[in-house]
């Protein structure tokens, strides 16, 4: 027995002084309306409504009862709208995790006028390069950046993909030379970024099919914007994905090197915990991400 619904029921009984009536309205049969409630005082051990061929009325016990459950059947309502009321607003707390450097070169620039937008919005937002259990963490969203998401109960949204291209400076280029082709990268001083699935081995794709060049990097670092920095100070070769290098090699800080050759793209998905789709805070966050993404 769904005690709600019988709930719902037994009021609307009352108020309409007639199971027939009240059976009309909830679109069941007057028997089953009556063996729901005999049912129900079964359950309470005690009789709510005193019934013949002519009236109804309640007893004291079905007085309390109407009394008691409509309170109960108001507050659920009053929940219930609030609830709807502010499935489309943006408000409440925000908990979002991305990676660091993805945070700092993507998020930052755009959160200004995310928070303007949504003043009565708290955000939380947590820059972790290690993978993070969100759900344990309490996060609404994480940015993660993956040649592939592992199936799981978590849902994973697409928003884009990264290019992954080999940069140096000028300066160490001019000193240690120019490779020509990817074996000869094994030759250059790497600077590897330390939780990268390429971190010892880079198979890079090109029109002259896929190379994979075994290295041994004498420096690792575990931030892409750290990795970026030692680039352009010239100590040595790396990879770095579009949104932290279009930057310097538009201001040729950084030069590309075998511009034909890249390592697989990897994609950007939000992943959330629900199946039952996205609330307003992320969807205005992920709406601000992916304007920020096509700029």
């Amino acid at each position: 027995m769904d005690k709600l619904s019988v709930m719902q029921a037994f009021r609307r009984i009352v108020e309409r002084g007639s199971f027939a009536r009240a059976a009309e309205d909830l679109g069941v049969s007057p028997a089953l309306l009556s063996r729901e409630i005999k049912l129900l005082e079964q359950s309470l051990g005690s009789t709510l409504l005193t019934r013949t061929t002519r009236s109804m009325s309640l007893t004291d016990a079905g007085r309390l009862y109407y009394d008691e459950t409509s309170g109960i059947l108001d507050a659920v309502t009053r929940v219930e709208t609030r609830i709807r009321d502010g499935a489309g607003a943006v408000r409440g707390h925000l908990r979002v995790n991305a990676s660091s450097s993805f945070g700092q070169a993507v998020i930052a620039p755009f959160l200004p006028d995310f928070l303007n937008a949504y003043p009565d919005l708290r955000l939380t937002l947590s820059l972790d390069d290690r993978v993070v259990d969100m759900v344990e963490g309490g996060f609404d969203v994480s940015i993660r950046i993956r040649a592939a998401m592992p199936d799981s109960a978590l849902v994973a949204r697409k928003l884009g993909t990264i290019r992954q291209r080999i940069f140096a400076a000028p300066a160490y280029l001019e000193q240690a030379g120019t490779p020509q082709t990817p074996e000869e990268i094994a030759g250059h001083r790497i600077v590897g970024f330390l939780l990268a699935d390429h971190l010892n081995s880079w198979t890079l794709q090109g029109a002259g099919g896929t190379r994979t060049i075994d290295l041994d990097p004498p420096v690792r670092v575990g931030n892409s914007l750290v990795l970026r920095d030692l680039l352009i100070a010239g100590h040595g070769i790396g990879t770095l994905p579009d949104f932290i290098s279009d930057a310097p090699e538009a201001r040729r800080d950084l030069v590309r090197i075998l511009p034909d050759w890249e390592l697989p793209a990897p994609d950007i998905f939000a992943v959330t915990a629900s199946r039952l789709g996205m609330d307003a805070r992320v969807t205005a966050f992920l709406d601000h991400l992916r304007t920020a993404l096509r700029g």
